[in-house]
């Protein structure tokens, strides 16, 4: 099991806890929660290593353009880069952010 850890400086704050996805074959779960601090934390779990330059570059197009503080947890069981991004989306749209 790899585990990667990213930090994003942020801005705007999520309104609740929100939880997306399954770990199964092929995909992934992502549990986002509000932080206080303005950053986002993303821990990513993942059984598939080698990867970490993907991860990286996913992650920080997302938390990019979505400035959002909130402590991210990903669990992964060999999602692509479109269900991460669209798992992340979910979760996004769940905690009530616009």
């Amino acid at each position: 099991m790899e585990k990667i850890v990213y930090t994003f400086p942020a801005t705007k704050k999520i309104d609740r806890f929100s939880h997306v996805g399954v770990v199964g074959s092929g995909d992934l779960e992502v549990i986002m929660k509000p932080s206080d601090n303005p950053e986002a934390e993303i821990t990513i779990r993942t059984g598939i290593s080698g990867y970490k330059n993907t991860w990286e570059a996913v992650i920080q197009r997302f938390f990019t353009q979505h400035d959002i503080a909130a402590t991210v947890k990903i669990n992964d069981f060999g999602a692509t880069p479109g269900v991460v991004k669209l798992r992340l989306e979910q979760a996004l749209e769940v905690s009530g952010h616009d």
